[in-house]
């Protein structure tokens, strides 16, 4: 895809948006089916994916762990902004990767010493980008990447979360998103 067809193709959005502000408002909705033992199964869109315990809290490591999924999402995120930012800009890119690092203390999530959070404590992106583009073109992708990826800012927040709890038995087997 050329930025020609990238804006061809997000031209008749944002005029929609434009016209109704209220239109760009979209909720997404993620759900998880819970399994065997300490397991869950949740629905990528792509597939099923069973998530468990991380090693470091009694997992055997051969479920995927929220934290990790946390972080990969963000790596999907910031890989496809950059993706289309660079090629909004004209800007070749030969390759590239996102890494992601969150630090963590799990004696938080273990319960073991309330004076340590729960969570990540730090969190690092590196954009590693291998282009011909100049040094002020590479910032200028790097920048808009790092303004316009979505799970970027949630994660830099403020992001209101409210989890809520709802009684009751009937609960049905998740097959995948709603649309």
């Amino acid at each position: 895809m050329d930025g020609a067809e990238l804006r061809r193709l997000q031209q008749p959005l944002k005029e929609a948006y434009r016209d109704d502000a209220g239109a760009a408002l979209v909720t997404l909705l993620a759900s998880s089916t819970l399994g065997e033992g300490v397991s869950c199964s949740v629905a990528t869109g792509q597939a099923m994916v069973a998530a468990g315990l991380h090693p470091a809290t009694g997992g055997d490591g051969t479920l995927a762990c929220s934290g990790d999924m946390l972080l990969q999402a963000l790596a999907a995120c910031a890989g496809v902004t950059l993706s289309a930012v660079a090629t909004a800009l004209g800007v070749q890119v030969k390759s590239g990767r996102v890494e992601v690092e969150g630090d963590l203390d799990f004696r938080g999530t273990l319960g073991m010493n309330r004076d340590v959070p729960v969570g990540f404590r730090a969190i690092r992106v590196s954009l590693l980008v291998d282009t011909d583009a100049s040094d002020d073109q590479l910032a200028k992708v790097i920048e808009l990447t790092e303004r316009y990826c979505v799970v970027l800012h949630s994660l830099a927040g403020p992001v209101t979360v409210d989890a809520s709890r709802q009684a009751g038995s009937s609960v049905s087997q998740a097959t995948g998103p709603s649309r």
